[in-house]
């Protein structure tokens, strides 16, 4: 049947659902799905390119003095395995000498057949310099490109005594063909002649907080809210600042943690679904067992997410490189320089089976003197106030509210040849969500936003202002599901109708240079799904991407309809007022 009359016949078979059938009752929706070989919804002649909207670089248009192959392997059937691993060796003599005024890792991948989306990370002496996800391929073939700026992590890449790793399990059988093939490089750029601030270089030393065997990967895998995972760290005595940089994804039951209905509706309705706890979730991390900061993470879909309909060819934010979070401990130096190892743990409230998470320490040294004083401050412990309104309807309807709101702020002072300077972090994030079911559980609204603030304030012993960085983030997100069955008596084929909308937004500013970024996507179509797999469907994807700061603008609109770009357009002209 032809991919036109294969559609005509499932829209007439959606519109006879809605006349003649009762909806079917799925709660535990959104889910993963798997395209088939009969959801390719372009000519399959050629590989296709998929992408994830990303901001313009200075060096994308650059010559590299550089390039540096890190490394290059096809992940097969590669579940429950170690991760890859190699000898990681430096760029050659002949190449640039550090500092570089920029670092760039280039990821290559492709992949033919049927296979699901996986997620991978990728670790340099056991520190995490990329969180992905890969796309789900198509028989004819599919291959993208990440390009990270890694230029924060330069003290590693001149070191002889570190294994480049990458995980990225997966399953190859007579089912799921997909092997992703993939090549990693590190383009190393010559120095800029532009000052950087000491206080805005990258850092001397960087520490993972990770696993530490990384016979599956240097992650921690969180199982639930109970369980907490650390490393005992000896920081050094000269250090002047450090910094954690978070990696998280969340997986299984809590890959859509933010549809997620409380566990008092599962037991009323004695549902056979694992997929509950509520729809709050936030990453804590600890020294010696004192909170010193949260996150509230952006939640990524990834491509075989909602509908993966949705996701070809540009795919979700931030489904190739997922975010990470940064959190400024230099108030807690008081406390970590005595010489003697500490516990840096990381945990999830709330979470549920299953989070990857793992972080990185980045510490600036005083090289002018052994060791540094420092002293702690105000230390107010993380206020939380969260409220829940839970209300159960007949049958499986229902309506579940979250509003929460967590506040904390940490100063130390720091000793150094710099002079005596005091950090103070004060940080707040909120949290609303809805999760709604109607029709006897068919129709399913999801609702989410999520602001975060972060102020770093440096001042010296005057109570002159040093340095002043805030970042801001705001997640909206919007997931509306309606599952229908009617003609057919199988229990396991139904049709899905689906509308998504999502957003990235970010205000950063570094003294008086602002930068905003506004990421934007809305989805909505249908497919017809047996099991966990996509039978046929039709699916728009549009997505606006704008960036504003002081040297000049840019932004770009893409639309994806069935598996193909039909509108791309992009600007440098700066709008006359900003909105988010």
């Amino acid at each position: 049947m032809s991919k036109m009359n294969q559609n005509g016949v499932v829209r007439l078979f959606i519109a006879l659902a809605f006349l003649t059938s009762t909806t079917v009752s799925l709660p535990s929706s959104p889910d993963r799905f798997l395209k088939s070989a009969l959801t390719s919804l372009r000519s399959p002649d050629v590989p296709q390119e998929y992408q994830e909207l990303t901001l313009p670089s200075p060096s994308d248009h650059l010559t590299p003095s550089c390039s540096h192959l890190l490394l290059r392997h096809s992940f097969a059937d590669t579940i429950n395995k170690p991760p890859f691993t190699a000898p990681y060796t430096p760029p050659p003599s002949d190449c640039a000498s550090p500092p570089w005024s920029r670092v760039v890792l280039d990821l290559r991948a492709a992949s033919s057949g049927d296979q699901y989306d996986r997620i991978s990370g990728l670790w340099l002496g056991g520190v995490e310099l990329l969180r992905t996800s890969t796309a789900e391929p198509s028989p004819t073939g599919i291959f993208w490109k990440v390009r990270k700026d890694v230029t924060r992590y330069s003290s590693l890449f001149t070191r002889s005594d570190l294994n480049v790793t990458m995980m990225l399990e997966n399953i190859v059988n007579d089912v799921y063909t997909g092997i992703y093939h993939i090549n990693v490089t590190l383009h190393f750029y010559e120095s800029n002649p532009v000052a950087i601030s000491r206080r805005h270089s990258p850092a001397d030393l960087i520490v993972p907080v990770g696993s530490h065997g990384g016979d599956r990967g240097f992650w921690f895998t969180i199982e639930n809210q109970e369980e907490s995972y650390s490393s005992s760290i000896r920081i050094p005595l000269n250090t002047r600042k450090i910094v954690l940089e978070l990696y998280v994804s969340s997986h299984g039951n809590d890959e859509f943690w933010y549809s997620n209905p409380p566990d008092l509706y599962i037991e009323t309705n004695k549902l056979a679904i694992t997929r509950g706890n509520g729809a709050y979730r936030e990453v804590v991390v600890k020294i010696d067992g004192r909170n010193v900061g949260s996150e509230v993470p952006f939640p990524v879909i990834f491509t075989g997410g909602i509908n993966p309909l949705f996701w070809e060819p540009v795919v979700g934010i931030g489904a190739f490189n997922l975010p990470s979070y940064d959190m400024d401990l230099t108030p807690f130096l008081g406390m970590l320089l005595d010489g003697k190892e500490h516990e840096f743990s990381l945990s999830v409230n709330n979470g549920i089976s299953y989070w990857l998470v793992d972080a990185n320490l980045h510490i600036w040294l005083d090289h002018g003197a052994l060791d540094v004083e420092a002293g702690s401050g105000v230390y107010e412990s993380p206020k939380r106030h969260m409220v829940r309104k839970e209300l159960l309807e007949e049958l499986l309807d229902g309506s579940f509210k979250v509003e929460a709101e967590v506040r904390s702020e940490f100063d130390g002072w720091v000793k150094s040849s710099e002079g005596n300077l005091t950090t103070t972090v004060k940080s707040v994030f909120k949290l609303g969500s809805l999760v709604k079911f109607e029709k006897n559980g068919a129709y399913k609204r999801v609702e989410q936003r999520v602001e975060s603030k972060r102020v770093v304030e440096v001042t010296n012993e005057s109570g002159e202002r040093v340095d002043r960085v805030v970042h801001q983030r705001s997640y909206p997100r919007t997931v509306i599901t309606s599952t229908l069955r009617g003609l057919s008596n199988d229990k396991d084929m139904y049709v899905l109708v689906t509308n998504v909308s999502q957003a990235l937004n970010e205000r950063y500013s570094v003294g008086e240079a602002l930068t905003e970024v506004y990421n934007r996507q809305d989805s909505d179509g249908w497919m017809q799904v047996e099991d966990h797999n996509v039978l046929a469907g039709e699916a728009r994807t549009k997505q606006s991407l704008r960036y504003i700061d002081e040297f000049g603008c840019y932004s770009r609109t893409v639309v994806a309809a069935d598996g193909e770009i039909a509108e791309d357009s992009s600007s440098d002209a700066c709008p006359s007022s900003s909105s988010s």
